[in-house]
């Protein structure tokens, strides 16, 4: 493997080599309706079904003959893992009846249940109509699932759900304090994904390095292959690869700053290089062609196809990209490579967190159920049959172990081995899903890459968005601790 340093080059001097071109345009700023008209009333119970006896099998006290209505995000994931958990609340209280809906329109199908008062009990919501999980906690449309994380794992009745999860997961759902608002399923590890053997036909190795990226790139272009590739109409996907780069530049400190809306947190040196440093695929003709119009099947397919190397994704995209993955395709996960030796953090720094957020409403009409089923799902049996089905780990510790993992899998399993603590969660994508998705990614990140915008203005458009964000008083803010 390359060293970790750029290679010829010490201190700053990758950054000194990476130049800006001019804008060649400028875009109209897209826009994207959120949950902002929910009705509050968190605290009105009165539709709910009475609670049943708490038992040692039923220790959550749900009532063993009411219906519980769960709605799961048909994606990358699927639902088929949802329907088997179920299949096991079933089995454990018979007499109750397990409501299913797959849906990829959270938004435009749950809304007016919000609105009406008359939410499902358990809802998987991701996806690109993902709800704004800022904007449900702070109109108190959630319930608290600290009487889930408090009871007794479904598989050891002396340990609690909550030490049976993840470093980091129990944190991820804790918007304002100590209430936890979300509890993430799946554990994601993003990064920079690729080939094993495409990169063998070119008789490489993953570059650790920049110069070693773009390099790489060069040589690949000359036999017809794009370095990147990504899904332009979803740009979001983007930071998958660019915020952990950006962290391992400058530090943890410096997405901790852009998480809590600090003034100037996007000026940062170390976001202008991160940003330099994408550009410079742009500029020398190192992203496949026509990828600003691609969906995230397209970008996958043409990845899967060999027309690119890289691409930036999470850990679900071995599932969600299995039907057209070559069997010889040997998925593989890398984190971003240094920028240079003057980098904060070491190579193998990587994002991982929750992923897959599931909620109870506040106003179900069983969200004991609810929570219950989420119990269900953190028990091992669940836990590996998503992991077995899906190819993702969950946020339930250990849970693939004794599994035979994918490819992709167990190229993220050693990610994580490698990168230690040099794990970085940036919490944007959960606090504010607009600016995140909309301003950041589409009107930004998306224009920059298309080269309609440079670095410069790019950086100057978000930190306005930015600062946009943190005045606006109809938005709950949220900070690091």
């Amino acid at each position: 493997m390359g060293s970790t340093s750029a290679t010829g080059h010490e201190g700053v001097g990758r950054r000194d080599l990476i130049k800006r071109s001019a804008a060649l345009g400028l875009a109209a700023v897209p826009t994207m309706s959120f949950l902002s008209a929910c009705a509050s009333g968190g605290d009105d119970d009165s539709n709910q079904v009475d609670k049943g006896k708490k038992t040692a099998k039923n220790p959550l006290g749900a009532n063993e003959t009411a219906p519980v209505e769960v709605v799961i995000f048909n994606g990358g994931f699927g639902d088929q893992y949802a329907k088997d958990a179920e299949a096991v609340y079933k089995k454990r209280y018979p007499k109750s009846k397990v409501e299913h809906r797959a849906t990829q329109k959270i938004q435009t199908e749950l809304q007016p249940s919000f609105n009406g008062g008359t939410p499902p009990d358990l809802i998987d919501n991701s996806g690109k109509e993902q709800m704004d999980m800022g904007v449900l906690v702070g109109k108190d449309q959630l319930a608290d699932l600290t009487p889930l994380l408090d009871a007794p794992s479904l598989d050891d009745p002396n340990k609690k759900v909550r030490d049976t999860l993840r470093p980091g997961v129990i944190e991820m759902g804790q918007f304002d304090g100590k209430p936890v608002w979300v509890m993430y399923y799946a554990y994601t590890v993003y990064g920079v994904w690729y080939s094993q053997t495409q990169l063998e036909k070119l008789d490489a190795e993953y570059p650790e390095t920049w110069d070693d990226m773009i390099a790489l790139c060069a040589k690949a272009k000359k036999q017809g292959i794009a370095g990147w590739t990504y899904p332009g109409q979803y740009p979001y996907y983007l930071p998958f690869s660019l915020y952990p780069f950006i962290g391992k530049i400058g530090g943890r400190e410096v997405l901790d700053a852009i998480d809590n809306l600090e003034p100037n947190a996007w000026k940062h040196s170390a976001v202008k290089s991160a940003f330099e440093a994408y550009y410079e695929l742009v500029r020398k003709g190192y992203i496949l062609k026509n990828t600003s119009g691609l969906s995230h099947i397209q970008a996958q397919t043409n990845w899967n196809q060999g027309k690119a190397l890289f691409i930036p994704n999470g850990s679900w995209v071995e599932n969600e990209s299995s039907k057209t993955t070559p069997k010889d395709f040997k998925m593989s996960i890398a984190a971003p490579s240094s920028l240079d030796k003057s980098d904060k953090m070491p190579f193998g720094t990587l994002w991982a967190s929750g992923g897959e957020p599931f909620i109870v409403p506040a106003r179900a009409k069983n969200p004991v159920g609810g929570m219950e089923q989420m119990r269900i799902m953190l028990g091992k049996e669940s836990a590996q049959n998503f992991s077995k089905q899906v190819s993702s780990l969950t946020s339930v510790q250990g849970s693939e172990e004794g599994l035979e993992l994918p490819p992709g899998l167990s190229s993220a399993v050693a990610a994580l081995k490698k990168a230690g603590d040099n794990i970085l969660n940036p919490r944007l994508q959960d606090w504010y899903v607009e600016l995140n998705k909309q301003r950041i990614g589409v009107a930004c990140l998306g224009e920059m890459m298309a080269g309609r915008m440079t670095p410069a203005e790019t950086i100057k458009k978000i930190q306005g968005y930015a600062d946009a964000t943190a005045k606006d008083g109809d938005i709950k803010k949220y900070k690091h601790a």
